[in-house]
């Protein structure tokens, strides 16, 4: 017999079964995602061409032809960085050999011989931690692996933005589409200034920081550091990885520290006190939610969604305060910036 509760039950079975079928669908729902997204940001771009007076098509293709070019160029300097990288990789393996020996020979100086497995670090293969920092920045090309598809895709979202808009609103009949639309659009756009501006500052830091170091490849690690800063809260730990194995082996282990401790600074100079001020009153989300919402569509949808955890999260949260029966959930994802004025002497009047 149906109860009050069967609609709320009803809705959340729903949620579940969207949630299965959207992680299920990963492999061909990010490919999709990712050409939304960059679509997204080829939009401010449009939108100044169509002012200087270009047709619509001569802009959407000057708009593909530099994303070719920036990709492009990213893809050939990364691959020249990895081809220098498996040159040098003898180098690197005689050194991490040369430091393993001298620890070896400091703990036995020291009597420790036995509280230590000195036969581990004999039998440690250098390759292993090489071939580790030679597979992250190769996984980058992973990246890629779908990118003509995801450019064929991204040039019919160009095109068909400028009449798809409309079409939906004749077809579902509704008056307020194109306006949240343009919100959607618009909140999206600020983050990914937000998240750009900031991410550039790290990029630059840290290859000023490195090539100070006297670190290899430091424009490299730097594109590394910026791209992987739109990766909220880990992205920035897995961007100092293989920097930090790397000054190990190079440099030894004083370089390495100081490595860490300028990833360190930087990301707690950038990304936790200057972007989080900046970010909280662009977004409108709560720095918990940010990091829940990065945790579930990291889990639905993988690297992808990990990257695009926040432009998901801000939709859902715009489409949830467009409705007075879910403005309470938006409120909750919120930051405090968002909230009205309270009286703050009433909840102590009642006892709260």
């Amino acid at each position: 017999m149906p109860t009050k509760r069967t609609p709320i039950l009803m809705s959340l079975a729903a949620i579940c079964i969207i949630i299965a079928g959207m992680k299920a669908a990963a492999p061909i729902l990010n490919p999709l995602f990712l050409s939304i997204f960059i679509a997204v940001i080829c939009l401010p771009s449009l939108a100044w061409l169509d002012k200087k007076g270009l047709s619509s098509t001569l802009a959407i293709l000057l708009v593909i032809l530099a994303l070719f070019i920036i990709i492009g160029t990213l893809g050939i300097y990364i691959i020249s960085s990895v081809n220098e990288f498996s040159q040098q990789l003898p180098y690197y393996q005689n050194n991490l050999k040369l430091q393993t020996d001298t620890l070896t020979q400091w703990l036995n100086s020291h009597g420790i011989e036995h509280a230590v497995n000195i036969d581990s670090f004999k039998e440690f293969n250098a390759s292993k931690v090489m071939k580790f920092i030679g597979g992250l920045i190769t996984g980058l090309g992973a990246v890629f692996a779908d990118i003509f598809l995801i450019q064929l895709t991204v040039i019919f979202i160009l095109f068909e933005s400028y009449s798809l808009p409309q079409k939906i609103q004749v077809a579902f009949d509704d008056s307020n589409f194109i306006n949240h639309s343009r919100e959607i659009v618009a909140r999206i756009n600020q983050y990914l200034a937000i998240k750009a501006i900031t991410s550039l500052v790290t990029g630059l830091l840290i290859t000023i920081w490195l090539s100070i170091l006297g670190i290899d490849f430091p424009i490299l690690w730097g594109v590394i550091a910026f791209m992987f800063n739109f990766v909220p809260t880990i992205g920035s730990i897995i961007a100092a990885i293989p920097t930090v194995l790397l000054s190990l082996v190079q440099l030894g282990v004083d370089s390495s520290l100081l490595v860490a401790l300028g990833y360190f600074l930087v990301n707690m100079l950038v990304g936790n006190i200057w972007e989080p001020r900046i970010m909280g009153r662009g977004l409108g989300l709560s720095t918990l939610v940010v990091f829940l919402s990065l945790t579930f569509w990291g889990w639905v949808f993988g690297s992808v969604g990990m990257l695009l955890s926040v432009p998901f999260t801000m939709i859902a949260k715009i489409v949830l305060e467009k409705n007075t029966d879910t403005r309470w959930i938006s409120i909750l994802l919120g930051s405090e910036n968002d909230l009205p004025e309270i009286d703050s002497e009433v909840p102590t009047q009642a006892g709260l």
